[in-house]
């Protein structure tokens, strides 16, 4: 098994980071104009790097992948951020941002500007819970919440398992929100949420009834599954006369964004995605997945981002 490690460094390591940098960016199809990191030299990445320091990670020894830290206000701009193409596939970029989170303590969210010439790196750090906040041709900036945690369930099974996972940092009063397109794996996560809580009946999809509730079986919380789909406002649920107090039971609501924030001043927000076959950002041609998953098992991915005061202390970046 490969061995990846990722470290901060400062200038002292201006020249490794400089032989990724250039390495990664020279894969990249040809663009004009010409990527500014194409020009680094060792004494301009020393000067990036001496301001806030940088991540270098390496693979086996090797350094692989690279990123000069640039805070800006309350975000922190990921600059330079390259994998040297041998090294796709190991789940470089996926560790270098892991890195990022714990590096940025005291900050909202993280930064990238990407070209609009390379849709795949778009579509890559949109696989990474990156949303576009601005475009001004031929740049895109890409923004996403340090505490949104990125998970992938290249199967079912995988996803089942994550909701089971999940279900041990539940407790009663908690509301969960998920979007996703349909058929992209809400169910099956409600499913793993409901073993791990140990409730009764079957979880389906609840097109044809708004909403179910699944007792406990282990003196624990209900877990009241809900299609906001079909309704009208949440203001409905009071309508429906569930025979439990949602207080008391986790509330899982489908199509729930945008509806059910109402409900209380803290939630998880889920996000599902379909993925694609996962590309560097380096806009290399590989198929190869981040993390080694093949695309033809048609893997999601799973942003989870906890909103409000019951989230503050805890983190979920170790689901799974």
């Amino acid at each position: 098994m490969s061995d990846v490690q990722v470290e901060r460094v400062g200038p002292e390591a201006a020249a490794q980071v400089l032989r990724v940098v250039q390495e990664a960016f020279a894969a990249r199809p040809p663009l004009d104009p010409p990527a500014d990191a194409l020009s680094e030299t060792e004494e301009s990445i020393a000067a990036l790097l001496t301001p806030h320091g940088g991540l270098l990670a390496s693979l086996d020894g090797d350094p692989v992948g690279a990123l000069v830290l640039d805070p800006v206000g309350n975000t922190v701009y990921l600059r330079r951020f390259g994998v040297v193409p041998s090294a796709q596939g190991h789940g470089i970029a996926g560790r270098l941002i892991d890195a990022v989170v714990d590096h940025a303590e005291g900050y909202d969210d993280v930064t990238v500007v990407a070209r609009e010439e390379l849709p795949r790196t778009i579509r890559f750090w949109d696989r990474q819970g990156f949303r576009e906040i601005d475009r001004r041709s031929p740049l895109v900036e890409m923004r996403r919440p340090l505490r949104t945690a990125v998970f992938q369930a290249p199967t079912p099974d995988a996803m089942h398992a994550l909701g089971r996972s999940l279900a041990g940092q539940l407790a009663p009063g908690d509301l969960i929100v998920l979007s996703g397109e349909l058929g992209a794996g809400k169910t099956t996560l409600t499913q793993g949420i409901g073993a791990g809580l140990g409730v009764r009946g079957q979880i389906t999809s609840p097109t044809f009834v708004i909403a179910r509730v699944h007792p406990s079986l282990v003196d624990g919380p209900a877990l009241v599954h809900v299609d906001a789909y079909r309704l009208g406002g949440m203001e409905e649920l009071d309508d429906l006369d569930l025979d439990t107090d949602l207080d008391t039971a986790v509330t899982v609501v489908e199509w729930g964004e945008g509806l059910a924030e109402g409900l209380t001043d803290s939630r998880l927000e889920v996000r599902i995605v379909r993925a694609e076959a996962d590309e560097v950002p380096d806009g290399s041609h590989s198929t190869a997945s981040l993390d080694g998953v093949d695309d033809v098992l048609d893997p999601r991915r799973v942003e989870i981002t906890p909103v409000g005061p019951r989230w503050h202390a805890l983190s979920f970046r170790g689901l799974g």
